[in-house]
């Protein structure tokens, strides 16, 4: 069995890129298909695979890649894969546009549909110069169009989160299975000593809404750290002499702040959210908004505090809440919790989902045998 992994771009390591190291563990053989690639930025694991990016890599690269939305449909659709009899697509950005195979699977896994064409639209327009959004109005139709069209082409999708599941629906008007991505629970434990800062962590982008942060620690003049690259100058003009910008770390360094801190800030609507797993794996728990993949991880009063107002009032009212009652929160409590979501949970739900369908698929279509399959998980 002849297996392609499809990623939207492999420019970091992040949460999708996670999940395809894990889906990479399951097909050693497998080949990789994206975008832009840079190499430098990718962990070794991926780079033991053959990766093949489109012409995008030529013209622009990694660098300009992201202003090049309009040719991602011709790009995508380059890649010949009529050799392959699994496909499975990688999707935040475009990536399950591929043409497969007519008797090949393609599974998708969405982290989420994309975001600024279709629910996060209005603000990145809105935050976009004049001769963006004009382009934004024109091309953002047309990539909406090919974006449902290509929901065709997938015969099974997979979902981050129940949240991702029901955008599923809403834009493509498919079902979704929900297999929550792999947290590395490894790489996490509690610190002896907690300190009394708090923090945010992840690239910082408009949707995560830090700049609610900023104002609320402002006001309250309690110490908060900001971990991650894209806070702008504006960001950090706001900021107070209490609020600390780190930008972009390592991961020991951002495994010893989560082990630190109070507690993370989480403001903003995120279709699952890794990073307040990985800190509740270090016995730290989560302020989140009451929104989105959130509403699947942060249990009040037992991994954190939830706030039910994207407001500066709400957050400050929920960071007081928890001065004084961060002590109800357990190392071991947090930890258990973030233990389900481990690596070897999803090897095992990803692998047990794929053979069904495998199975399913057979039906005297496909040109893979069903003992050819049971070989393979062998």
């Amino acid at each position: 069995m002849k297996v392609a992994l499809v990623h939207y771009w492999l420019v970091g390591m992040r949460g999708g890129e996670k999940v395809l190291e894990v889906l990479s563990d399951l097909y050693p053989d497998a080949d990789i298909f994206t975008l832009v690639c840079d190499p430098t930025r990718i962990s070794d694991k991926l780079k033991r695979h053959r990766i093949q990016t489109s012409f995008l890599q030529s013209i622009g690269g990694c660098s300009h890649y992201q202003k090049m939305l309009p040719m991602m449909p011709f790009a995508l659709e380059s890649f010949d894969l009529t050799s392959y009899d699994l496909v499975i697509s990688s999707e935040a950005g475009p990536a399950k546009g591929i043409v497969p195979r007519p008797d090949a699977l393609h599974v998708c896994y969405c982290h989420s549909p994309m975001r600024y064409v279709w629910d996060l639209y209005p603000q990145y327009r809105a935050g976009s110069g004049r001769l963006t959004r004009s382009a934004m109005s024109i091309i953002a139709p047309l990539i909406r169009q090919w974006d449902v069209t290509t929901a065709a082409r997938v015969d099974h999708f997979i979902a981050n989160s129940h949240y991702v599941a029901k955008r599923i629906e809403k834009y493509y008007r498919r079902p979704a299975t929900v297999i929550n991505p792999p947290v590395d629970i490894a790489r996490f434990s509690p610190a002896t000593t907690v300190e009394n800062f708090y923090l945010c962590a992840g690239q910082v982008t408009p949707y995560k809404k830090i700049e609610i942060a900023i104002e609320a620690f402002n006001h309250l003049g309690f110490q908060l750290v900001v971990i991650g690259s894209g806070a702008n100058k504006a960001l950090r003009r706001m900021a107070g002499p209490n609020i600390t910008f780190l930008g972009a770390v390592d991961d020991a360094t951002m495994a010893d702040y989560f082990a630190r801190t109070r507690a993370l800030v989480f403001p903003g609507i995120e279709d699952f959210g890794i990073v307040p797993l990985e800190v509740m794996a270090s016995g730290r728990p989560v302020i989140a908004y009451a929104a989105g993949g959130a509403l699947e991880t942060v249990l009040p009063g037992r991994t954190g505090l939830l706030f039910y107002e994207q407001t500066v009032e709400a957050l400050a009212a929920a960071v007081l809440q928890m001065e004084l009652s961060h002590q109800i929160f357990k190392n071991d409590t947090l930890r258990t919790f973030a233990a389900q979501f481990d690596r070897n949970s999803f090897r095992n739900r990803v692998r047990d989902f794929l053979g069904a369908r495998l199975e399913e698929h057979l039906g005297g279509r496909s040109t893979i045998t069903k003992t050819g399959i049971q070989n393979y998980y062998k």
